[in-house]
């Protein structure tokens, strides 16, 4: 039966959304369902769960593979990039996604969206927890374009993903790529502080 599970992605992620599901019967065992307090919660596990997917794949790509990548044989380094990378990819620009929509829903059900967006400028810059989940959302959102608009269509000229640029010179493929790591890097840069920003806004402000 573990076998069963283990050895299937799909069985293995479902186990766990059904044991996290367990644990919430037994908060509720403990206490009464607030609704006011329920969606805001699932909101934010959602916008960690996502997080978690994003960053692990940003912190794989320049901690892993790109270290990695010049230390294996040519004739094995085209099987981490026509099949390991584009599928790492995946998971990483829309675990960008849905980290920022989750975070914008977070912050709109909790009335702090505007108050972070704009640092807490309309009430005179005095509440840190808004500044700190401002910045912590700026540097989110920048990281969110450059995975979006910046590494992901230079990747895809890189790797030739989808066959996409199957005659494009190799001089541009080196340029997308390295165009792509330089994003990623900056990337890798910014989480530090925005993860820092958003777990010091609940506990230092």
């Amino acid at each position: 039966m573990i076998a069963t599970i283990l050895l299937n992605l799909r069985n293995t992620v479902i186990a766990g959304f059904a044991l996290a599901f367990v644990v919430f019967l037994i908060y509720l065992s403990q206490t009464e369902y607030n609704n006011f307090v329920f969606w805001p919660f699932l909101v934010r596990w959602l916008h960690i769960v996502s997080g978690i997917m994003w960053i692990g794949m940003l912190w794989y790509f320049n901690f892993v593979q790109t270290p990695t990548m010049p230390k294996i044989p040519d004739e094995l380094k085209g099987g981490v990039s026509r099949f390991i990378a584009p599928e790492a990819l995946f998971w990483f620009r829309w675990g960008a996604m849905s980290t920022l929509a989750f975070g914008i829903i977070l912050a709109g059900l909790n009335g702090q969206l505007l108050n972070a967006y704009t640092l807490d400028a309309l009430e005179g810059f005095i509440d840190m927890r808004s500044i700190l989940i401002g910045i912590g959302m700026w540097l989110g959102t920048i990281m969110w374009f450059n995975v979006w608009f910046i590494i992901w269509p230079n990747q895809q000229r890189a790797l030739n993903i989808g066959n996409a640029f199957p005659d494009l010179p190799a001089s541009e493929k080196q340029m997308a790529a390295r165009t792509a790591g330089l994003f990623s890097r900056t990337n890798t840069m910014l989480s530090i502080p925005m993860s820092f920003c958003m777990v010091a806004a609940p506990h230092l402000a």
